[in-house]
């Protein structure tokens, strides 16, 4: 709003890109950076760096985040990882897939585990942008393609690059071996509550949907469920995971900014991180130290391979889409496109690729990148 109200909001990364070009957002360097406004004690440095890298952009279409100015600070947020019931892996005398293909043969192996109505792995599937950035990129990232490209000063799609096709392919044989019946249907909750409800052998996609059903009292599963890194091409071994984040950001139109400053750095602050993650179990803790807290890794000791996931998940974990003003109808695009895939129509992943990518392109035909 123009009339300086909210003085803050909540924003994600995404959101930030058509915030700030819109003049909607104040860079928060300004404060981080004079003493006179920031405690000492504020410590930007214990930050995961991606995460909070996450929400720096220069405002260029196409350059991707972690530089420029920084337009809001996290206080909490979702790495994507393999998720499963510790009972049916049991049953089965099997272990969490560590490669693309042990996920795809397992998935399957798993379908209907229980009889009809459970199934091997739950997928986020709506036409929906929110489809597309958790699992799905994050997959796409760990197989080497990108979303976007600047070629003669202009935005250009890359979704049909031979990296892109193979990973959408095997994404639609996942889907279809070893995925919900209703798969088009699932957002973030409906893929915990399967998982919480052994209806889904497996999840993949953001680790609070799962860590929320495991704690004490939350599901029939609590107790029942386990983390595991993504699973990776073969021949891969950098795990890279695609990011949500909740952030605080000002109102550049803000009559009240030093007091909106007060606030942003009180709730990114590390006593108020620590005792959101110790007293409300809140996940995850974008700063390090919080996440060391001796009582908060003692919390989440009880959910098996929680900790050990976190750990190797987090240093690649940031926002791999790239900057553009139009994310979301693009990202929905996409979505569309691979329910068009799992629905059969079209003949190849291949052509659906080259149809989204001349879709992409048109939609971003006016988008100027003045480097």
């Amino acid at each position: 709003s123009r009339s300086g109200e909210p003085d803050i909001y909540m924003t994600g990364a995404y959101q930030c890109w058509d915030y700030s070009a819109s003049d909607y957002m104040v860079d928060l360097d300004a404060f981080l950076k004079d003493p006179a406004k920031t405690a000492a004690d504020y410590d930007y440095d214990d930050f995961f760096p991606g995460i909070v890298g996450a929400l720096r952009w220069d405002r260029v279409p196409g350059h991707r985040v972690g530089t420029g100015p920084q337009w809001a600070l996290p206080i909490g947020f979702e790495d994507n990882v393999l998720m499963y019931n510790t009972d049916v892996f049991t049953q089965f005398n099997v272990e969490p897939p560590k490669t693309i293909p042990e996920l795809l043969e397992l998935a399957a192996k798993l379908n209907e585990f229980d009889g009809k109505g459970t199934y091997g792995i739950a997928l986020r599937g709506t036409r929906n942008w929110a489809t597309i950035h958790p699992e799905y990129m994050t997959t796409y990232t760990n197989y080497g393609a990108v979303d976007l490209a600047i070629e003669d000063g202009k935005l250009v799609s890359k979704v049909n690059s031979p990296e892109a096709v193979a990973m959408t392919d095997m994404w639609v044989q996942l889907i279809k071996a070893g995925g919900s019946p209703t798969w088009s249907s699932y957002t973030w909750y409906q893929c915990g509550a399967d998982l919480g409800a052994k209806k889904a052998a497996m999840m993949f996609g953001a680790d609070s949907t799962g860590y929320f059903q495991s704690v004490p009292g939350a599901s029939s599963q609590a107790g029942k469920i386990a983390f595991s890194p993504p699973p990776l091409p073969e021949g891969k071994s950098e795990i890279k995971s695609n990011l949500w984040v909740w952030a605080l950001a000002m109102n550049a139109a803000s009559q009240h900014q030093d007091a909106a400053w007060l606030f942003i750095q009180y709730f990114t602050s590390k006593p108020f991180q620590s005792w959101s993650v110790t007293e409300w179990k809140s996940v995850d803790p974008p700063r390090k130290s919080v996440f060391d807290n001796p009582k908060f890794q003692e919390i989440i000791a009880a959910t098996p391979g929680f900790k050990e996931t976190f750990e190797a998940t987090v240093p690649g974990t940031t926002v791999y889409f790239t900057p553009n003003p139009y994310f979301f109808e693009l990202a929905t695009e996409w979505a569309a496109t691979l329910q068009d895939l799992v629905a059969g129509k079209y003949k190849t992943t291949q052509e659906a690729m080259d149809q989204l990518k001349v879709k992409m392109d048109k939609a971003l035909s006016d988008v100027e990148v003045n480097e």
